[in-house]
């Protein structure tokens, strides 16, 4: 085994991720469920080259290798409690899409918006569940005939969580997106999963804030209903789990 050992390597990033997702809080458990959010991926010295990105526009979407950035200093745990357990109980990391892995690496498949080439080389994506900052490692086209397995078990994960809560937006809060129809969609999909850990969902009196974009929402979870108390420009991530 020992001739097998792999050499130290060291990953750069190529890019790094622009999203509308400020904090870990309120991110989605996985790509694809809020397709209202939109960013993209910089590129950066020296993989900011067009010839880099030649050929990717022709596909519909893509995977990112990512970091786990915000959870570097955390270290990686034998065992982890995924949302989709209901918080509670637990099973082995690589049985999971917990971020606190040894190598904190991420892999999501967003869909490909645009490649913009100029003045900066971009790929505009929808979808992604990645936290604004995320280190990029690698892209790669998505190959339907190769990635998309319709035989594939899903285990405690079998299908898609559906949204569980219903959004309405206090008279202040309606007011704050009036005219930005991308924002209050992205505000009621996001919520509408619960974005809440599950342990504090039997703590209906908390307010919980989230920052989306911009915009700092404050929100509570009363009887399967999220009502959006305050929308109000970013100043500072606000206290949440």
């Amino acid at each position: 085994m020992s001739a097998c050992r792999l050499k130290r390597h060291t990953i750069e990033p190529v890019g790094f991720m622009v999203s509308p997702y400020r904090q870990k809080f309120g991110v989605p458990r996985q790509p694809g469920l809020v397709r209202q959010a939109v960013g993209y991926v910089e590129l950066v010295p020296p993989y900011d080259d067009p010839a880099a990105i030649d050929g990717l526009a022709a596909f519909s979407h893509v995977w990112l290798t990512f970091v786990f950035h915000d959870c570097l200093t955390q270290g990686w745990r034998r065992r982890v409690r995924p949302p989709r357990l209901g918080g509670n109980r637990s099973c082995g990391v690589f049985a999971s899409r917990s971020p606190f892995r040894p190598n904190h690496l991420g892999l999501s498949a967003v869909e490909l918006l645009e490649v913009e080439t100029a003045p900066a080389v971009r790929l505009h994506v929808r979808g992604m569940d990645l936290l604004d900052g995320s280190p990029i490692v690698d892209i790669k086209p998505y190959l339907p005939y190769a990635d998309a397995l319709p035989a594939a078990k899903g285990g405690f994960a079998a299908a898609a969580p559906a949204p569980s809560l219903r959004v309405d937006f206090a008279p202040a809060a309606a007011a704050a997106v009036a005219g930005q129809p991308e924002l209050a969609g992205l505000i009621r999909s996001v919520l509408a999963l619960d974005p809440r850990p599950a342990y504090r969902a039997g703590e209906p009196a908390r307010c919980y804030g989230m920052c989306l974009g911009e915009a700092e929402i404050a929100f509570r979870v009363e009887d399967g209903v999220a009502p959006v108390l305050e929308i109000a420009g970013r100043r500072s991530p606000p206290e949440s789990d």
